[in-house]
């Protein structure tokens, strides 16, 4: 299950970097536990210019993305992976400020009205510092980044299908649905980003610093496997996901992330092993090593796989019904 992750990441907050001829980047100070070091936005092209996921609703990170952009260059396209917030909040402004186009997949898909990660807590696992120490850091937090999740406001103006082309002025971008993490999600193709290099724009769907976590019931494990296969039959020669740095042995790093994920199947299939179980149960040994304020997105994903291995016959839910807090058992 050991992924060589791509951690080598230490970005200029504010400052755009140039990565290739067509491919400029900002980076967003909005770091967590789930954006890493913050996330990364994407500028295509010279003159007219594109922009990938950009990121929170903060001025000064806005301000950075349009003072990347030269005097005789415009902000027209405005290209989402998919629809969380860390990814999508800036949209309404960006637009406001250029008057770009936005283009995507479509709007988020299904959301609970109630959270059902609200039935699950882990605070027990928490020492009284830790606690503290997590307290601290959300009272700090500005206010604009303390609601992270589904963004079920954004609407593309024009909608980007499974192998449609955006195209600019010297550069074009694929769309390639990728759907797993989101429903909506896309990857974004350049077939040459002025170095010759063929890269895909991978959003979450694989990231270097660590593995995508599947929300259901908008999220679908089959559908992540599926779209992790889609990009092994493709020839790209590295990827730029949203959260952290290149990925430039893509095809290798995909292969891990799925042998990761038959790991994961393997570890709640043993923790079932003669015994039922409630996700709750499952998760702090599964994820012992991860930061414990992940583990109720880890929850998310252990329940993508239950999901799965009921839809197989695999595993069965004692009271019939296959929710987040039920007690499972292997069939």
């Amino acid at each position: 299950m050991a992924i060589s992750f791509y951690t080598d990441f230490d970005p200029a907050y504010g400052e755009v970097t140039q990565l290739a001829p067509l491919v400029r980047r900002v980076v967003a100070k909005n770091g967590n536990p789930f954006t890493w070091k913050g996330t990364g936005v994407y500028l295509i092209g010279r003159g007219d210019v594109a922009v990938i996921d950009p990121g929170p609703t903060m001025d000064e990170h806005l301000d950075a993305i349009e003072a990347a952009i030269g005097p005789d260059e415009q902000i027209n396209h405005i290209v989402i992976t998919h629809t969380h917030t860390d990814h999508t909040a800036g949209v309404a402004k960006l637009v406001a400020r250029t008057g770009a186009r936005t283009y995507g997949f479509g709007p988020h898909g299904p959301v609970p009205e109630k959270d059902p990660l609200e039935s699950i807590s882990f605070d027990e696992y928490f020492t009284p510092e830790e606690k503290a120490k997590i307290d601290k850091e959300w009272a700090e937090m500005p206010d604009e980044l303390k609601r992270e999740g589904p963004d079920t406001d954004f609407r593309p103006d024009v909608v980007v299908a499974h192998g449609e082309f955006i195209v600019g002025d010297g550069w074009s971008l694929e769309g390639v649905h990728t759907p797993g993490h989101t429903s909506n999600h896309l990857c974004f193709g350049l077939s040459d980003d002025g170095d010759g290099q063929k890269v895909l724009f991978t959003g979450d769907h694989v990231m270097g610093w660590a593995t995508s976590v599947i929300s259901p019931p908008d999220g679908d494990l089959f559908d992540y496997l599926n779209s992790l296969d889609l990009l092994l039959e493709r020839d790209d020669d590295r990827y730029w996901p949203t959260h952290g740095t290149a990925i430039t042995d893509p095809k290798p790093f995909v292969r891990s992330f799925i042998e990761h994920r038959r790991g994961r199947e393997q570890q709640i299939i043993a923790g079932l092993s003669g015994q039922a179980a409630t996700i709750k149960d499952l998760v702090p040994g599964m994820y012992a090593e991860v930061d414990k304020r992940l583990w109720r997105a880890a929850a998310n994903s252990v329940y993508s796989h239950l999901l799965a291995l009921h839809r197989e016959g695999r595993a069965l839910p004692l009271d019939g019904n296959p929710s987040l807090s039920a007690t499972w058992r292997l069939a």
